[in-house]
């Protein structure tokens, strides 16, 4: 049966603008980093993307290295918009990145203009698409000129290939360098992607205050810590967890005593609030203006709309707000 959109979608969701631009994102957008490789199963990522869509989330996000195997994200993900979303397409914000190893040799990785250019080929062909809307570099390349690889990302509009260019993972300092070129160049960053939760904060020495200066979103990945901030690891690891998986990027050995003792505490505060623990975490996030969107994974649709039920609850009281900052200090 073809897939029809809920007419009720973009009353589901709320929307805010990103940085100094004329695009809003959803607050709550659907990364496909796991859960939509080709380990993964097929109607389960099926649904959860269309249970996504009909909640208003409009933006999905992507790499070229997502999966396992690399590459197979992408892929999955064109197969389903040719299914069920080709008909949406310009209701869709749809993002991809290259930054991380990609295939062997010298070319395969980092920041070269050979490397992006080559990259985004490959995605665009992997996903069926003749342009993404966002356009990241995944991370800094030590030995490439910053001026190269800006330059290759205001290339990509140019060509059409992407609307709008973004950063993620770089420091404040490199940020706000690459930004200024890419003011210079005449496509401005749109966006910055960076590691950001409750229980890893380095984005508020200088990150978020340069993205505020300049006028440019945030979408923080990981907001959920890997899944240490769910009812997940309350007792410990479970088995088929993200933590016991060999291919997952969250180890056993990352869930001390001690920040298990915090995860508890916060547990308690998100009880007394009416939310889960992961629905305060991203209602954490979102308290803050210059974060645009908070960017979750999920197994299935059911942990999603668990994670979007974060937006029925964004206020924090002063009090609730002291006792985090305790917990978490």
């Amino acid at each position: 049966m073809s897939y029809q959109a809920s007419a009720s979608r973009y009353q589901q969701m709320q929307y805010r603008r990103c940085g100094n631009s004329g695009l809003k994102l959803p607050m709550v957008s659907l990364g496909l980093w796991h859960n939509f490789g080709g380990v993964d199963t097929f109607e389960h990522y099926r649904d959860t993307l269309r249970t996504a869509f009909d909640y208003g989330v409009t933006h999905f996000d992507l790499a070229n290295n997502y999966g396992p195997p690399a590459g197979s994200a992408e892929e999955n993900f064109g197969a389903l918009m040719k299914r069920d979303f080709a008909p949406y397409r310009d209701e869709l914000i749809i993002s991809s990145k290259a930054g991380y190893t990609m295939w062997e040799g010298p070319y395969g990785d980092w920041g070269s203009k050979k490397y992006l250019v080559a990259s985004l080929n490959q995605s665009l062909k992997r996903m069926g698409l003749d342009y993404v809307d966002i356009f990241y570099h995944h991370r800094p390349d030590p030995d490439t000129p910053l001026y190269e690889t800006m330059a290759t990302l205001d290339l990509m509009v140019r060509q059409g290939k992407a609307l709008y260019v973004g950063l993620s993972n770089y420091p404040a300092e490199l940020a706000a360098q690459a930004m200024d070129i890419l003011n210079q160049l005449g496509t401005p960053c749109l966006i910055h992607q960076p590691r950001y939760s409750m229980v890893d904060r380095w984005v508020e020495d200088g990150l978020l205050d340069v993205l505020a200066e300049k006028g440019v979103g945030c979408i923080p990945f990981s907001p959920l810590a890997q899944g240490l901030l769910t009812n997940k690891y309350l007792n410990g690891v479970p088995e088929g967890s993200r933590a016991s998986k060999a291919h997952g990027f969250l180890k056993t050995e990352h869930i001390t005593p001690e920040l298990l003792t915090k995860i508890k505490q916060l547990h308690e505060v998100a009880q007394q609030r009416g939310q889960s623990l992961a629905q305060m975490a991203l209602a954490w996030l979102l308290k803050d203006e210059r974060v645009t969107s908070v960017l979750v994974g999920a197994s299935s649709a059911q942990q999603l709309k668990e994670s979007l039920a974060s937006l029925n609850q964004l206020n924090f009281s002063v009090d609730e707000l002291a006792v985090i900052e305790q917990i978490l200090a």
